[in-house]
């Protein structure tokens, strides 16, 4: 199923751009909004602050993206054609297990993702007014499941070790943290959906998160020897997550 949708995609994709020609001002446009917001600070290591938004959790309407007819479609603009498969791949995964369904942006979509390569790998938390930014660094960030990571930012997930029960499951050794990089360990008054604490997410960072000293950073509670932070896609706690938040039912 996976092939299929990837080459349906990807003929649309050199169709689309071969014959409708998106206005180069319209994606020059984003590409310097993008570029701009790599001034932005991260919170978190990869999420981009959005000053309009406060960090109430990702739960309310305008923080999602809209449904109709069960499905949930999200416009895409893909910056840069070598890496279009890569991104494509990851973008499909979601098909199978959830109802989440990307499509390429028209001119009459006024949110939607926009992918580049930008100066590391980061995006916005939820469904942002107009076209925001999804950065994949060519080197180290064109990855499935680094993408797909992203991509659950945007509709609307946190890390999972600053949920707001992380405190019942791990520990935060602040004094092993780089200096300035105790932000990326802030618990968020998040939306859990009712889920387990899952070590195992994609959205779940490594033990030596922003170490500073090769001592770890974050520690199981109960098992300080786990060893956590190494999915390469998501899971199925990651994947009913998605369907409980835009209340996908049954895939």
């Amino acid at each position: 199923f996976r092939i299929y949708a990837v080459a349906y995609m990807l003929i649309a994709y050199i169709l689309y751009y071969k014959f409708n020609n998106p206005s180069c001002l319209l994606v020059g446009k984003i590409h310097a909004s993008a570029r701009s917001l790599t001034a932005t600070p991260l919170i978190h290591g990869d999420i981009a602050i959005n000053l309009q938004r406060n960090a109430d959790p990702c739960s309310a309407a305008g923080c999602k993206w809209p449904k109709t007819g069960g499905y949930v479609y999200v416009p895409v603009i893909i910056s840069n054609y070598q890496e279009s498969l890569t991104i494509m791949n990851s973008l499909i995964s979601f098909y199978e297990k959830t109802c989440i369904r990307f499509m390429w942006k028209r001119h009459w979509h006024k949110d939607f993702l926009f992918f580049y390569p930008g100066s590391g790998c980061w995006s916005h938390l939820g469904r942002l007014p107009g076209g925001q930014a999804i950065s994949l660094q060519k080197f180290g960030c064109l990855n499935f499941g680094i993408v797909q990571h992203e991509v659950l930012h945007a509709l609307g997930f946190h890390h999972e070790q600053v949920r707001s029960d992380r405190d019942d499951h791990v520990i935060i050794h602040f004094e092993n943290v780089k200096r300035g990089r105790e932000h990326n360990f802030e618990k968020e008054e998040t939306n859990n959906l009712g889920s387990p604490y899952d070590f195992n997410s994609i959205m779940h960072y490594g033990n030596f998160a922003f170490s500073k000293n090769k001592r770890p950073t974050i520690v199981a509670r109960g098992n300080p020897h786990l060893v956590f932070g190494l999915a390469k896609e998501m899971n199925s706690n990651d994947i009913a997550r998605v369907n409980a938040l835009y209340e996908c039912g049954k895939f």
